[in-house]
């Protein structure tokens, strides 16, 4: 089993590839809203005042989102895609689609969103994932996700999806893995896995935390790495 991630532009990795090279693309791109600067406005729900967000660092992650190259390029390497927020470029996706899921993060009263939509090249029906995801509440308390990406999504969702979208012997490809859940899941279910961030603060996150969940390598704060000899 591999797990291969490179801290490199998406497009310019996947122009060096061939046709169809990934079975699986699971992509999670900006949506161009802006959500990062001090300027967006979240809708209130009930005129309630909105808390302070987390400050994940590197202010511009949402200040556009891909142009028609990426989508292009996307559908080009892989044979299937399931691509994130595509209600918000839908114009740039060629082709409609039976397949879309529908993740409720059952978010409650609050000034965030209810679900968020993934369209997929799939010919089957919508299917819905129903996962807590409400800033410090989570679906799975007892093994909480530490978040390190302001749209991080949990490893549950990437291993559901994977459990109902890939094949046994299916290369998974994550372009923009920011957090690297798409990653973590895809070692723990047995897939080979293919993943690109740009971002160097936040491709070294994600690999200290796939290496601390996945491999058991812990580092401190002297720089040293300590290894557990067991992970259960």
């Amino acid at each position: 089993m591999t797990s291969e991630v490179f801290n490199t532009d998406c497009l310019e990795y996947m122009r060096s590839l061939p046709d169809k090279a990934f079975q699986l693309a699971i992509a999670d791109p900006p949506y161009g809203i802006g959500a990062a600067t001090s300027e967006f406005i979240r809708p209130t729900r009930r005129g309630k005042s909105l808390g302070t967000s987390k400050d994940y660092g590197t202010a511009q992650w949402d200040s556009k989102a891909p142009d028609q190259a990426f989508f292009d390029e996307l559908l080009r390497v892989s044979k299937n895609q399931i691509i994130w927020g595509a209600n918000h470029f839908i114009s740039r996706i060629p082709y409609d689609s039976p397949c879309w899921i529908v993740w409720d993060k059952k978010t409650g009263d609050n000034c965030y969103a209810d679900c968020e939509l993934a369209w997929t090249s799939f010919g089957t029906a919508v299917r819905k994932f129903d996962f807590m995801w409400k800033g410090m509440f989570q679906e799975n308390m007892a093994n909480k996700e530490e978040r390190i990406h302001p749209t991080q999504k949990p490893v549950a969702l990437y291993a559901w999806l994977m459990s109902n979208y890939a094949k046994p012997d299916d290369v998974i490809f994550d372009p923009m893995m920011g957090s690297q859940s798409s990653r973590i899941a895809a070692y723990k279910m047995g897939f080979d896995y293919v993943g690109c961030e740009l971002d160097k603060e936040y491709f070294a996150k994600g690999c200290e935390r796939f290496d601390r969940e996945c491999r058991g390598i812990v580092r401190a704060e002297n720089g040293k790495t300590y290894q557990q000899t067991t992970l259960f």
